[in-house]
């Protein structure tokens, strides 16, 4: 393959013919992006800040044309797409606050000696991004990474190769040093090479749990620090306390959002047999006037799906979950005519062995599952190989900080939407990952913490 293909998934149209970096443009771009890096590395941490805050401007100078490619590439609603934008320009006004205090040289209280931890760079981070936030992904990892003086290397998913320049272009425009954001279209048989070679000192990975453990043995072959952010089957608890109808509301979005194309997507709405009722109801009303249509069109609150075989996988697990006894309420179809579209689909009377309960569902499919009491829900929240993200809806917020903690996930929300944050740590246990991206984790994850120590002077 020469070329990557960038298509439509709302219509099947092509939109462009990319072609890819051969073997001369890989080594020039990487040679020219380590020497990008190591003069970055230099630069005063407050003339970087300023860099970053030149990115989010240049970002929101950009947002509609930027918003447009990501729903042309892969299917969102368009109001879906410019918040995209401006999150990630946000994540680069947050670090631009807030990266020089925390890489502030740390001293450590010591009688004889003056001792410090120091925060350094440690050079050029490969970002392995995934397709289904083409820029949040993205920018999220870069506006840390570039904070803290390391470059970033940008291997995006090959059906966004549009969305992969335009990460490049945006940053070259807003003033950052030629090729400290660097773009390398190439497939995914080049990663485990990207890895070994030399001049890339870390990974960071968004995607699913598979394609993380091959980034994994390719990092861990290499020595190579990395970041895993992988799958998710979340959780949504609601506790028989609960605003229920509040809560419903919110599942819609939880659920939903991206065409319920998201890692911390709401997957599992585990509910109290005495509310499941009102819930189920109130969850259904609301999930019916989603407007499925053309992502561009202002009405649209639910896009197409991200390609064809996306589709048909979540397809084949709705037909699964169908054979297994779950109870159908809305949906559970493909819709006619070009465009990936799936019809937002709910199932009550799930059990936890049902396919849409124990394997990732990656669309607009939701899996009500009953359960008696508070302790049946935390078992069969925590009873998944995945650990990202959790909701707890519940009046009592005592309750909620103590069921919390019982919770096994890299973030709990309580009477909320699971959601990323640019102050928050963000990242996963078990098969989700480990590893953490935003706030001060994610800013220090791709740091050298180096301890200097300096004794009295012997004059």
């Amino acid at each position: 393959m020469s070329e990557l293909i960038s298509l439509n998934p709302a219509t099947g149209e092509v939109l462009a013919q990319v072609p890819m970096h051969g073997a001369s443009d890989i080594e020039s771009r990487l040679a020219a992006a380590r020497q990008a890096q190591r003069a970055w590395a230099r630069v005063h941490l407050t003339e970087r800040a300023a860099c970053l805050r030149n990115v989010a401007r240049q970002l929101r100078a950009e947002r509609s044309d930027l918003a447009r490619t990501i729903t042309l590439e892969m299917g969102k609603p368009l109001a879906e797409a410019l918040a995209e934008v401006e999150k990630c320009a946000l994540n680069f006004d947050y670090y631009a606050d807030a990266a020089p205090a925390m890489l502030a040289d740390e001293v450590i209280p010591s009688s004889a000696a003056d001792s410090r931890l120091v925060r350094e760079p440690l050079g050029l981070i490969l970002a392995v991004m995934p397709w289904n936030y083409p820029l949040w992904q993205v920018m999220r990892a870069v506006a840390p990474i570039i904070a803290t003086g390391n470059g970033l290397i940008l291997k995006h998913a090959s059906s966004v190769p549009q969305c992969a320049l335009a990460v490049e272009a945006v940053c070259r425009r807003a003033g950052l040093p030629e090729g400290l954001v660097t773009t390398l279209l190439v497939g995914a048989t080049q990663v485990s090479s990207l890895i070994a070679d030399d001049r890339i000192a870390g990974v960071t990975f968004t995607g699913s749990t598979p394609a993380g453990r091959s980034i994994a043995s390719a990092a861990g072959r290499a020595l190579k620090k990395q970041v895993l952010e992988l799958g998710g089957s979340d959780p949504f608890i609601v506790l028989a306390d609960a605003d229920v109808e509040a809560a419903a509301a919110a599942a819609v979005k939880a659920r939903f959002q991206n065409t319920g194309q998201s890692c911390i997507a709401a997957k599992r709405f585990i509910v109290e047999d005495c509310v499941a009722d009102q819930f189920a109801a109130a969850f259904c009303a609301r999930v019916d006037k989603l407007v499925v249509g053309d992502p561009l069109a202002e009405s649209t609150t639910q896009g197409s799906m991200a390609a064809a075989w996306l589709r048909d996988e979540l397809d084949a697990q709705v037909r699964a979950s169908l054979r297994e006894g779950a109870t159908l309420l809305l949906g559970g179809q493909k819709l006619e005519g070009p465009g990936a579209f799936y019809q937002p689909t709910v199932f009550d009377f799930v059990e936890p062995t049902m396919t849409i309960a124990r394997d990732e569902t990656f669309g607009p499919v939701a899996a009500i599952l009953r359960v008696p009491d508070a302790a049946a829900a935390l078992r069969i929240a925590n009873d998944t190989p995945f650990g990202l993200g959790a909701a707890l809806w519940t009046n009592d917020l005592d309750r909620a900080r103590r069921l919390a903690r019982e919770v096994e996930a890299g973030a709990v929300f309580v009477n909320g939407v699971v959601a990323s944050d640019p102050r928050l740590p963000f990242g996963g246990i078990k098969a989700s990952g480990y590893g953490r991206e935003l706030g001060r984790l994610g800013l220090h994850e791709f740091t050298n913490p180096k301890t200097v120590w300096t004794g009295p002077s012997h004059n």
